[in-house]
């Protein structure tokens, strides 16, 4: 027996362990999960065109994901996922929603703020705003909106006050009165507040709204669905109780027919799984059920390199070559349609990941994290565990890797 391979080989698997129990919690915690999986809001915007009126464009609905990605934002949504449909669609999912109806209406309102004289003119409009912002008055401590306008808009602000002192000038949004002030004296710094809001939260979906400015093009809502927290649940939870029938199934399997090197597969496999999911923490990645799809897929291609490598390996020893000249052998002569394998699924996840959009994104991500991670633990990993068990003296009979 060889003392020193022997406890390699012992601290190499005691590594393996102790990392993947000691990386469950926080990779656990850390991995954010999608809208499929927590819950949330689904929701698909369509342009609409007007009668007689020019055709809705890409590049419009560019500028609309834009303005959406600005509102989102400031509900503080966990990796929305914002991304155009077609030429004249904008789908948006929101995971983790807790007031549906709130970012719904959010979503949907244009934010055109014109500021109108009682007889109707505008005099000023959205553009002339530089930044709304809300705040509690240091006056009454109620909540306000502060608006600060563009030099543009602070010459037209100033034109419009000035002419307009003792009347009112209302300040709408959407063609909504918001606010109806009476001008008492001219405003020339281009500064103003809207007033009346019964609480902080409301003023800062107005402010909101306003610094996200309108949209490029009218967009109805003709798709909104909501998945509850409690469904999300049930599909993490059946994909976990399905993911470990499954990789125990493969394990089994593997240990049955290989044997030791089927042993050796498994610890690869748990480094293998610590690595992908490590990953997917480190890269931030949101997991959906197509996610969870391509992890499985993944594993599934990291067993099949295996079994090659082990196929050539039991070749090897039928042809009476000794253990340790059939485990280099063999994964010589495998080291070939495994890299090909893996380059081809490699190529297919770039088309997916460059073409797609969304979930299929995310499939295509985590699909190949675990292509690059089965080429390390298959062809690195594996062949060095294989190496101790020989040279540690313990595992010399062949019988023990299946000849």
């Amino acid at each position: 027996m060889n003392t020193k391979k022997t406890l390699q080989l012992v601290a190499m698997i005691l590594l393996v362990v102790v990392a993947a129990a000691l990386s469950y919690n926080p990779i656990s915690k850390s991995i954010k999960l999608g809208l499929d999986l927590q819950g949330g809001l689904h929701v698909v915007l369509q342009a609409v065109e007007t009668p007689g009126g020019p055709e809705v464009t890409r590049e419009q609905i560019l500028q609309v994901q834009s303005v959406m990605e600005q509102r989102v934002n400031g509900l503080g949504v966990t990796e929305p996922i914002i991304q155009p449909q077609g030429n004249n669609r904008l789908v948006i999912e929101l995971p983790g929603v807790q007031n549906p109806e709130e970012a719904i209406n959010l979503i949907g309102r244009t934010a055109l703020l014109t500021f109108r004289t009682a007889d109707g003119t505008v005099v000023v409009e959205g553009k002339d705003l530089k930044k709304a912002k809300e705040a509690l008055s240091p006056r009454n401590n109620q909540p306000e909106v502060l608006l600060e306008m563009t030099a543009e808009g602070t010459k037209k602000f100033a034109d419009a006050t000035q002419a307009n002192v003792g009347k009112q000038i209302g300040i709408f949004l959407d063609n909504d009165l918001l606010q109806n002030p009476r001008v008492n004296e001219p405003i020339l710094t281009g500064q103003a507040s809207i007033t009346g809001y019964s609480n902080l939260e409301e003023a800062r979906n107005i402010a909101m709204l306003l610094n996200s400015g309108a949209l490029p093009v009218k967009m109805e809502i003709v798709e909104k669905r909501t998945v509850g927290p409690t469904l999300g649940a049930d599909s993490l939870e059946k994909s976990k109780i399905a993911g470990m029938i499954g990789i125990g199934l493969i394990f089994a399997f593997m240990v049955a027919y290989y044997r030791l090197p089927g042993v050796v597969a498994v610890i690869s496999l748990v480094l293998y799984s610590v690595i992908v999911l490590g990953a997917l923490t480190l890269l931030k990645a949101t997991l959906t059920l197509p996610g969870i799809a391509g992890f499985l897929l993944s594993i599934g291609m990291a067993v099949d390199a295996n079994v090659i490598i082990y196929e050539r390996l039991k070749e090897e020893l039928r042809r009476g070559k000794t253990l340790r000249v059939a485990i280099e052998d063999g994964f010589n002569r495998a080291m070939h349609p495994v890299v090909d394998s893996n380059v081809t699924s490699l190529i297919a996840v770039a088309v997916l990941f460059f073409l797609g959009h969304g979930t299929i994104k995310g499939f295509a991500v985590t699909l190949g994290i675990g292509v690059l991670a089965s080429l390390f633990t298959a062809i690195t990993f594996t062949h060095y565990l294989l190496r101790l068990t020989h040279s540690s003296g313990l595992f010399n009979n062949s019988k023990l890797y299946g000849a």
